[in-house]
């Protein structure tokens, strides 16, 4: 079966960006994938700042990646970029860690006027890291994702863009055997078997 990384580059749990990542994660365990979560609480500062690559917490990181068949990416948009502590994570992979990934970039912020850092500010780093496939991110708003207590609710619009976006994500895993791989058929799929979020 797929092995799917999550990297979350929230420094909240209950952050947006967090809850749309772990949605997208649900949709994938529904489909048969094996998912690894990391988040920015999983690395010591210090492991970070100096760029300790022998740490045992970035070396899990590390070892999860290389034997991981996609990533999933999240970060909040800060300042018309993502986060600078994803960077940091990012920055501690190894030249060519995404070379036989496909990765799906997720990020949340407060305005539309935003909403081109995925592709003008994270794709390149991805692409650095030399990343198989970056696929086309999805972008959700303050307005478009609302906390009803523990529960992240969905605009429709990101709702059906994010199963879009996963039908696509999933088309590039190595076959789960139990899926149709072209993305369209895919995404009929998951919205006929109730797959939602």
């Amino acid at each position: 079966m797929p092995v799917v990384v999550t990297l979350s580059g929230s420094p909240s749990a209950r952050s947006r960006s967090q809850g749309l990542l772990n949605r997208a994660a649900q949709v994938l365990v529904q489909q048969g994938i094996t998912i690894q979560s990391f988040s920015l609480a999983d690395f010591p500062a210090d492991a970070l700042l100096y760029a300790q690559f022998d740490h045992p917490a970035i070396a899990r990181l590390q070892d999860a990646i290389s034997s991981a068949d996609g990533v999933l990416v999240s970060t909040p948009v800060y300042k018309a970029a993502y986060s600078g502590a994803l960077k940091v994570v990012l920055d501690v992979l190894p030249e060519r860690a995404l070379a036989h990934h496909v990765v799906l970039p997720l990020a949340t912020g407060g305005s539309p006027a935003h909403m081109l850092a995925v592709d003008y500010a994270l794709q390149p780093v991805l692409t650095a890291l030399k990343a198989r496939h970056v696929l086309g991110g999805i972008y959700a708003t303050d307005k478009e994702l609302t906390w009803e207590g523990d529960i992240l609710q969905l605009s429709p619009e990101i709702d059906d863009r994010l199963h879009v976006a996963l039908a696509r994500f999933i088309a590039h895993l190595p076959n789960p055997g139990h899926v149709q791989l072209d993305p369209d058929t895919l995404h009929a799929q998951l919205r006929l078997g109730k797959v939602s979020l």
